[in-house]
């Protein structure tokens, strides 16, 4: 069963090598989607793959890479587009 989520990540996110962190904990558990950093200082991801893969990508984006300071996550659930890769925007 595939699900997809999107998450947006609050807080020091950008600069702090988030987006590559998330691209290959993805890589590493075969979920597809996108990440990509915001005007507003966000971080935004799609994750498309089995629930338990992509609830370990939500909970990483809940504590980010070191150096990043996560105040908050916003993920709303979303119907999957059959995305086959992980790519940075």
């Amino acid at each position: 069963m595939t699900i997809r989520h999107r998450a947006v990540v609050h807080g020091f996110v950008q600069g702090v090598y988030f987006r590559e962190s998330v691209r290959r904990r993805a890589a590493a558990t075969s979920v597809s989607g996108w990440v990509r950093n915001n005007r507003d200082g966000t971080v935004e991801a799609v994750f498309e793959g089995e629930p338990e893969a992509v609830e370990q990508l939500v909970a990483f984006c809940r504590e980010g890479p070191r150096g990043a300071h996560v105040g908050r996550v916003d993920v709303t659930v979303e119907d999957p587009e059959a995305l086959d890769s992980f790519t940075i925007g």
